[in-house]
């Protein structure tokens, strides 16, 4: 898959920000993929688009590695997944996930590729790497044609990035 721009951050807040700012582009029913390592800032990442989705307690975002999920009420309803000790099929017999990735909310998915046969036909995906002290590049590409159409508007937008 082609990434559609790499942007670079220097810090948890500037990856914070930039989240916050792709959030405008997120419609009900959108999938974010989260990709990346460890510490890569996957759910700093969430914490933006939850601020961005008008989560009043957004700072209090964390990974929900040990529960699978947590969903955040704002504007619109954040469903948050850590699949990281998950497989799909091991997803599919914990969740419903359907009801979350076809829901009137956004669903962020942290360690997406763990059940990559489970995404919807469209979805935007946030590939994420760890640089020099806090630093981060942040690659955003989307699959499907609304997506990309919108992934491409929030891109152009250029310096606002």
């Amino acid at each position: 898959m082609k990434i559609g721009r790499e942007i670079k951050t220097a810090s948890p807040e500037e990856t914070l920000s930039l989240a916050e700012k792709f959030s405008s582009v997120l419609r009900a029913g959108d999938l974010v993929a989260l990709r990346g390592n460890l510490g890569s800032g996957k759910t700093v990442f969430v914490k933006g688009l939850a601020k961005g989705l008008g989560v009043k307690d957004y700072r209090y975002v964390n990974s929900p590695s040990f529960v699978v999920i947590k969903e955040y009420p704002g504007k619109m309803p954040l469903y948050h997944f850590d699949v990281y000790r998950l497989d799909s099929r091991g997803f599919c017999e914990t969740m419903d996930y359907e009801k979350y990735f076809y829901s009137t909310g956004v669903t962020a998915v942290e360690w997406a590729d763990k059940i990559q046969e489970l995404l919807p036909e469209e979805y935007f995906e946030v590939f994420m790497e760890p640089g020099e002290e806090n630093s981060r590049t942040i690659g955003f590409t989307a699959v499907g044609e609304d997506a990309k159409r919108r992934l491409d508007v929030f891109l152009a937008s250029g310096e606002d990035i």
